[in-house]
């Protein structure tokens, strides 16, 4: 029997390639081809590991002859066809349980910044300038929280959530029977009636495109607080800036943005209108740049993790 491969198209933790050589799988990394180079050499591959620099469409998945699975290092799917994969039974493996504890912290933390005008009192304070009474902040406890996606991500932010005495309620459309002692399951209704902050935790998908805009903000009863830690094209930024300023959207956390290239590495510079220099000059709105889930833990956990998975997979390498 032939040896079995992995290709490494991006860069993660060293264990996942220690873990994987000791299975018995032989290791090749191609950090810098490009997505055409990879065309050319995928036939040979029994693995593949991506984060999100290049996606794997049907047009290479095509050529991946002996391919068995891919394994995503991180959350999202978006990268892969995975409809087109599964009909080629190739399993497409992910870890978000390897990220889920660093993004919710770090949502955790936009919020406390936002509510509580941390950003704005530093920056004065820098400058030599002290105001109390002008950032008075808000306390999360007694708010109602609407958490849209009960995965990874929107639980482990709900169980980060429990000790602040705040009223926690999530939708999930493909979720049923999962209240808790950290969340209520409730409708989209009751969130656009009651809520006074909406965290975002889903998918990129057809569906979830655009899911934050112009008429789900008109739906909304409570002027709100809006975090975004998923992916940046679930907040239409038109938008949003069009609440921001109407008074609607009381402050914004955003660690994604709907004008990332593919990687999230940097933003498509010819692609940032006048949305984004009014968020970039707002002191209501906090940005990071897509580093919810970006630890020095998190990184080795989503490559164990991943590893793991693959190794239940028990592909024999000889």
């Amino acid at each position: 029997m032939s040896e079995k491969k992995i290709l490494f198209i991006d860069q993660t933790h060293p264990c996942l390639q220690e873990e994987l050589g000791g299975m018995g799988f032989i290791c090749d990394f191609f950090l810098e081809k490009s997505k055409e180079d990879i065309e050319k050499i995928i036939h040979q591959y029994t693995g593949v590991i991506i984060r999100s620099r290049i996606l794997l469409d049907k047009k290479i998945l095509e050529k991946a002859a002996k391919l068995c699975f891919i394994g995503r290092v991180g959350a999202g799917m978006e990268s892969i066809d995975v409809e087109y994969a599964a009909s080629k039974n190739i399993i497409c493996l992910n870890s978000p349980e390897g990220n889920r504890d660093a993004l919710a912290e770090h949502t955790l933390g936009m919020l406390l910044m936002l509510m509580n005008k941390l950003n704005i009192a530093d920056k004065q304070i820098r400058q030599g300038i002290r105001l109390r009474e002008e950032n008075r902040g808000v306390e999360i406890k007694g708010k109602t929280i609407g958490i849209i996606g009960y995965g990874n991500m929107g639980s482990a932010f709900a169980q980060r959530l429990k000790g602040f005495q705040a009223n926690v309620i999530v939708y999930d459309k493909y979720k049923f029977n999962y209240s808790d002692e950290f969340v209520k399951e409730t409708t989209w209704d009751e969130i656009l009636e009651t809520a006074d902050i909406i965290s975002f935790h889903v998918p990129l998908t057809t569906e979830t495109n655009y899911l934050f805009n112009k008429l789900l903000i008109d739906k909304i009863k409570k002027n709100i607080f809006v975090i975004n830690t998923s992916r940046g094209k679930i907040v239409n930024t038109d938008d949003l800036v069009k609440g921001l300023k109407s008074g609607k959207i009381l402050g914004a956390a955003l660690d994604v943005i709907e004008y990332e290239d593919t990687s999230f590495e940097k933003l498509d510079e010819l692609r940032l209108p006048e949305a984004y220099q009014y968020l970039l000059h707002s002191e209501n709105v906090i940005m990071t740049p897509h580093i919810a889930g970006w630890t020095i833990e998190s990184k080795y956990k989503l490559a164990k993790v991943l590893a793991d998975k693959i190794k239940a997979l028990k592909i024999k390498t000889n």
